[in-house]
């Protein structure tokens, strides 16, 4: 008969096994815009932030009299609100608490969670609610398709700085492989094929994602009024018709619509006739002007974004001060067929009374975004992949 012996069960606690970490790339990308908690508490926990202003100008020569040409301004501002209130509970009672080592633990696995919904939350709003988009019918291969969203943000005068290219694994490293097979470079094919890293491409910073959204892609065809005052949003900075004077947020516009069945929050569209502009001079891109749906309030209407602002002649201070270089931007290079949180002029010609919408559907895609140092903090519009 085998001898038998009582066995000793140990747990190496010092000594943790390998784990898992969020690489974190879209929140890293953003800086954090401080507000003092008294004031956000008092003020309902949103605070509003002032657009910069835009002006006209006029041809007056020095000692010309221009007293009829003053123009005045028009104050718009966003709301920045506080959202979320994400929390990672975990119970200890008193006797458990006299092991530290556990409590460090539980805290550091609280933190990674905690800092991983930020960077969900960056990607999806940015993914639900870009407006730039450059249509690619297949995955991103190398430097045409980064070219093109170069291009999309010039044509609206989106600064050349702080521009960052956030792609899925597959993607990146798709790129990766075109850029590994370029003989006539120096050191950039080398580093692609021993390290699949990208860099730089057409001004834009890559990064690869360890995931990304995916939406599956449909196909919805609908008909709005582009006519009149369905079509012609006119931003204002403030409001009074639900009593009091407030603040009015203009990223947004309802429309009305014969049906949306089978549009959903995120889908992306163009109007005929309704083309882009850039930001500081007005003048026409030529391409059509691309709309996201931000809600689905009922069954004939749409929240979009931006608000359609029509084109004239003698713009109002509001729509002058409406049609602004974006401080936030996000772009898509979408495989099927994006939402900048600041208002953008479409400027629309020969409408007619109604127009169908062509729906790029849903898609997965490749973020694109462009933060400024000092504004990027408040990514309340900010990645669907």
């Amino acid at each position: 008969m085998a001898n038998e012996f009582s066995k000793e069960e140990r747990v190496a606690f010092e000594q943790m096994t390998e784990g898992f970490e969020d690489a974190l790339v879209l929140s890293r990308n953003v800086s954090v815009y401080n507000t003092d908690s008294t004031m956000m508490e008092r003020a309902n926990d949103t605070i509003w932030r002032p657009m910069p202003y835009i002006l006209s100008s006029i041809d007056g020569a020095p000692r010309t009299d221009i007293s009829g040409s003053y123009q005045t301004a028009t104050q718009l501002s966003v709301p920045a609100t506080l959202g979320f209130n994400k929390t990672a509970p975990w119970t200890l009672d008193a006797k458990e608490l006299r092991d530290a080592l556990q409590e460090n633990r539980l805290g550091t696995a609280a933190r990674q969670r905690l800092a991983s919904d930020i960077n969900i939350a960056v990607m999806n709003v940015a993914a639900a609610q870009g407006t730039v988009v450059v249509k690619r019918t297949a995955a991103a291969t190398g430097f045409d398709d980064v070219a093109e969203l170069d291009t999309a943000f010039n044509e609206l005068g989106v600064m050349s700085e702080d521009r960052y290219l956030a792609l899925s694994s597959r993607d990146y490293n798709g790129m990766a492989s075109n850029l590994a097979g370029r003989q006539t470079m120096n050191q950039k094919p080398t580093t692609a094929y021993e390290k699949a890293y990208v860099g730089t491409v057409s001004g834009f910073e890559t990064y690869k994602m360890d995931y990304a959204n995916r939406i599956a892609a449909q196909t919805a065809s609908i008909t709005i009024d582009t006519d009149g005052a369905n079509i012609d949003y006119v931003p204002a900075a403030t409001s009074t018709s639900v009593g009091g004077q407030i603040n009015v947020d203009n990223r947004t516009q309802t429309i009305s619509c014969t049906t949306n069945t089978g549009v959903v929050a995120g889908d992306c569209f163009t109007i005929a006739g309704i083309n882009s502009v850039h930001h500081i001079t007005k003048q026409d891109t030529g391409q059509l002007k691309t709309f996201r749906v931000i809600s689905v309030p009922s069954t004939t209407s749409l929240v979009i974004s931006p608000p359609i602002i029509s084109a004239s002649s003698a713009p109002t201070d509001p729509e002058l001060c409406s049609q602004l270089s974006v401080q936030h931007c996000c772009g898509y290079l979408v495989e099927r067929s994006s939402r900048c949180n600041q208002p953008i002029l479409a400027q629309g010609r020969n409408r007619v009374d109604a127009r169908s919408l062509r729906w790029r559907s849903r898609w997965r895609h490749y973020a694109a975004l462009h933060f400024r140092s000092r504004y990027r903090a408040d990514v309340d519009q900010a990645v669907r992949h």
